[in-house]
């Protein structure tokens, strides 16, 4: 169905006066899926503000995961990409066998089709970060969202130790892994890799800061080496220099992804909102839930 807009007010407004006879949680849920689409992108945000004259396309079919029983929430689906709501504490994919988000999603898709889809990755999060994670149901379509990847833009929220010197800025440095593992910032070399990392002040907590975080580039544990090198490091991140008196959870939340569809072209914004407790610190003997 294509509706155009006769007045400003929020997506979700605007969805409940289209389904007056559902409840609330029925139209957060078609949000949910990524089958609503605001001038050709597709819209997850609830409070996404429609103006006079834009067109709203919604109803079509939810992706065949969206509903199945995953332990975490789906947060778009079509035909050939899903997107998840990643907890903190599963890798993204392993090697050894052990629990991981591909092997999950792979699963369900091939209970789903009878063998015939699957998950492929596309780019990886950190097993202790949480967040949006893209991956591909084709061979085809992993490698045009790899291809494209300079396309996307990534945002993350990181709440670290500390407060920046500037309230915004940009990190740049060239990272390589030494032989612990451990990625770090060298002088330019060969094996080292470009990173650069934007950075912005949200919100001041006390002894730590709230940023919002763009990536220019993908490198491996960027954000984390970059924060520790202007003297924050993310909270829980023991390995990059921040203080053993928490929990450790790295935390670092991949909040939105915005990518052209491998297929289609169209953009897509996925967003996922700050985990509850997220900015709470607990100390290190208290269990976290």
């Amino acid at each position: 169905m294509n509706i155009t807009v006769k007045k400003e007010q929020s997506l979700f407004d605007f969805l409940l006066s289209q389904h007056p006879d559902s409840p609330r949680t029925r139209v957060k849920k078609i949000l949910q899926s990524g089958t609503v689409i605001v001038n050709n992108k597709v819209v997850t945000l609830h409070s996404f503000l429609l103006k006079e004259g834009d067109n709203v396309e919604f109803g079509r079919k939810a992706g065949i995961a969206t509903k199945s029983d995953l332990p975490f929430l789906v947060l778009y689906e079509d035909r050939d990409v899903i997107v998840i709501d990643k907890p903190a504490g599963i890798a993204t994919s392993s090697i050894d066998g052990s629990a991981n988000i591909q092997a999950i999603v792979s699963e369900f898709l091939k209970q789903l089709t009878k063998g015939i889809v699957r998950s492929y990755v596309v780019h990886r999060l950190d097993k202790e970060v949480s967040g949006v994670l893209l991956l591909a149901k084709s061979e085809e379509a992993m490698e045009t969202l790899k291809n494209m990847w300079d396309q996307t833009e990534k945002h993350y929220f990181a709440f670290v130790e500390g407060t920046p010197e500037k309230p915004e800025g940009t990190i740049c440095s060239w990272l390589r892994e030494d032989k612990e593992m451990k990625m770090k910032s060298v002088s330019e070399q060969p094996g080292a890799k470009l990173a650069i990392t934007h950075y912005k002040t949200l919100k001041n907590a006390g002894n730590n800061t709230l940023l919002d975080i763009v990536t220019e580039t993908g490198r491996k544990n960027q954000i984390r080496v970059h924060l520790s090198d202007i003297g924050c490091p993310i909270v829980g991140d023991r390995k990059y220099g921040a203080s053993s008196e928490f929990v450790r959870r790295v935390r670092l939340h991949a909040s939105s992804l915005r990518f052209p569809h491998p297929v289609s072209g169209k953009e897509i914004l996925v967003e996922s909102p700050l985990p509850h407790e997220f900015l709470v610190l607990k100390p290190k003997d208290e269990k976290y839930k």
